[in-house]
This record gives C-alpha cells, structure tokens and sequence, in this order.
C-alpha cells in the first residue's frame, strides 16, 4: 500500500536525548532528514507529537492534580515538541507549519483544516499541536481524528517495537507478531496498540493504521514506499 498523504503519530519520549526528557537535537535532525525525504518523494505529510518528554498526564495526575488541568499542561508540552521539531525541519529545507487546536498566538497558526490541507498540497509539512484542544483525549486520538480531517491514505505510528504482538514481546518469548489486523481484534482483546476511542474512530472512517518501529533503519522511507514494515490494522 503506497499512500499519497501520510499522518505519522510520534511520541514525544521519542524526541528525548538518554536521560528521557527534554529533546535531542541529533534526534531532530536525523527524523527532520527522514521526513524531508519523505516529503521529496512527493508524499504529502502531517505529524502529530506527543508530550511525554516533558510531562505525563498520568503520573500529575496522582499528584491531586485536577484531570483538566493535566490534560491542558499536556497540550502545552505536544505545542513545546512541535516547535522543536517545526524549527528542526525548516532547517533542513523541508517546510513546516504548525496549526494548533488552543491559541498560541503568533507561535502557531489556529487548527483550519481546509487550509492544512492547502498546505500539505504545497509541499510543506503540517505538524498538528495541542492534541484535540480538549480533555480527556489523547494523542492517539487526536491523531486519528486529524487523519480522517485531512483525509489522509494511512496514519502511522511510530512506536519502539516492530508492530502489534498477541502479548508482551519484552515480557514473553513465544510472543506472535501479527501483520495484519482488524480494528475489532485490537478491540476485543485489549492490545492497547492504541486507546479504545481512537481505534473506533479509525474503524469507523476506515482509517488504515501501520504500527511500526521508528527506530529500525529506514522505516519512515519505507513507510512512504509502501512497504509497510511492521503491523497493519484494518477492517
């Protein structure tokens, strides 16, 4: 499968140097190279990043921390991750802009999907911010959700392992990798590749999802290849 428009879902631990915060400018640069060429091959891209890096939801929020307000802290470190990955890629050659789903001011324009997608048909990568601009959604959904705006062929997410397994690969040697998989599967039996909402939603819009290893070499280029390394969920 060789998609002409891809929304590529990172996390933001991803972007962290070893000590598993912040940003590793060596990371950038080699992930802003990857989708440059992506981009090159005349593959139209969006992103959508996570936060991890510099805040987890769930740990604030044992903290007594209200929900809200850590959903909103969230959305604050996936705009700081944009920015970082926004200045990585212009300075690679490779065009950005980031739309945002809260404001931002003048650090990103306000979330319009008629004009990102005025933008992907030029060239330049689109780089979604702020998750959904609501809580108590996650980034996977707001990837999902932005996918299926944009009308994109494919949602990727980048992940540390090379797909979907029947169970804990780190924790069970005999664990089975699948490559391919239905939305219903995922569901069914709880594999947590994403969360409920954002795998129904991709069902429901017949969103394709590729699960795959960020850090095997080449994997974005295959991706855009259609190579589809890792797991396929479909219906």
């Amino acid at each position: 499968m060789q998609a002409k428009r891809i929304l590529f879902k990172l996390s933001g631990e991803m972007l962290a140097g070893p000590e598993g915060l912040g940003v590793s400018p060596a990371t950038l640069a080699a992930l802003a190279s990857d989708l440059k060429a992506a981009a090159a091959a005349g593959v139209e891209i969006a992103l959508v990043v996570g936060g991890g890096n510099f805040f987890r939801g769930i740990r604030a929020a044992d903290t007594g921390i209200r929900r809200v307000t850590v959903d909103r802290m969230g959305m604050l470190a996936t705009a700081i991750n944009a920015l970082a990955l926004a200045d990585a890629l212009n300075a690679a050659g490779a065009p950005a802009q980031i739309m945002s789903a809260i404001p931002l001011g003048s650090l990103a324009e306000p979330h319009n999907i008629e004009k990102a997608v005025g933008l992907l048909g030029e060239g330049a990568i689109v780089i979604f911010a702020a998750g959904t601009g609501s809580p108590y959604f996650t980034t996977d959904t707001a990837a999902s959700l932005r996918a299926v705006e944009i009308g994109a062929d494919l949602l990727a997410k980048a992940t540390k392992v090379d797909g979907v397994y029947d169970k804990d690969p780190a924790v069970h040697a005999d664990a089975q990798r699948y490559e391919k998989i239905s939305y219903d599967r995922v569901l069914a039996d709880g594999l947590g590749i994403m969360d409920a909402a954002a795998v129904a939603l991709c069902r429901d819009n017949g969103m394709p999802v590729l699960v795959f290893d960020l850090g095997a070499k080449g994997s974005i280029g295959r991706v855009v290849s259609g190579a589809m390394p890792g797991t396929l969920m479909s219906r």
